[in-house]
């Protein structure tokens, strides 16, 4: 069989609607305090809604990702309630199925709560209606549980995403939010220190700074309260995503 007969054959089987040029958010690790560069078109993101930082003055935006809920969540939720901080949660479907009570809980006080899709699909690598129901289906998922609409912020599962899935989550009327200080806390079982942690966030911090953080860490329930101090001595305010 010829080389171009080959090809074509080949392009029988690619899934209709899969998107192409996919992407993996990552931030330069900055120290000193500087506000990181974008590491990717600016222009494009700003044409499509994404966001990775907020504007160059003191205030800081917290986000968490939650899959699950275990009893590190349950600590950082009760002080971030306690502190009256502003949050961002960005859930998956079994978060919000398993926990709807604290869900109402959470969005009753300064903690908005986001979509990170039902089950945590590269968004890059499905089809533009695969994405739309993953998005949409934790959307009705939230409404049924809660009684109560879901923030209007999408973060793409691992930062995975593509120019054209951009498009696809703000016509469906989200704006995405990446991040631009970050730490690896989300192996449970592979924990930094506190001291390690709190170091490593605080060098990174910025005016703007857009934080991630996993509720599920043992070492974040240890020192939230501890960095809410911190950041606030150093003339920190908390920001709502509402405001980017």
């Amino acid at each position: 069989m010829s080389l171009l007969l080959l090809c074509c054959a080949a392009c029988l089987f690619l899934p209709v609607n899969a998107q192409a040029k996919g992407m993996n958010w990552y931030c330069n690790k900055v120290t000193d305090n500087c506000r990181p560069l974008c590491p990717f078109d600016e222009e494009m993101l700003k044409e499509n809604d994404a966001y990775f930082l907020g504007k160059d003055e003191k205030k800081v935006y917290l986000t968490f990702d939650a899959g699950y809920c275990n009893e590190n969540v349950e600590r950082i939720v009760q002080i971030l309630e306690k502190r009256n901080v502003n949050a961002a949660f960005f859930v998956l479907e079994h978060f919000v199925s398993s926990q709807p009570e604290l869900c109402k809980r959470m969005a009753k006080s300064n903690i908005l709560i986001c979509n990170h899709t039902m089950s945590h699909k590269n968004v890059s690598q499905i089809s533009q209606e695969e994405l739309k129901d993953q998005i949409c289906s934790l959307e009705e998922v939230y409404e049924s549980a809660t009684g109560l609409k879901m923030e209007r912020f999408f973060r793409p599962p691992e930062g995975s995403f593509s120019e054209e899935s951009l498009r696809v989550i703000k016509g469906l009327g989200y704006k995405t939010v990446f991040w631009s200080v970050a730490y690896a806390d989300w192996d449970n079982s592979n924990q930094a220190s506190a001291d390690e942690a709190m170091e490593k966030i605080m060098s990174r911090v910025h005016n703007g700074a857009v934080i991630l953080l996993h509720p599920t860490s043992k070492t974040n329930a240890e020192i939230l309260d501890s960095l809410i101090t911190r950041l606030e001595e150093q003339g920190y305010s908390f920001g709502s995503l509402k405001e980017l």
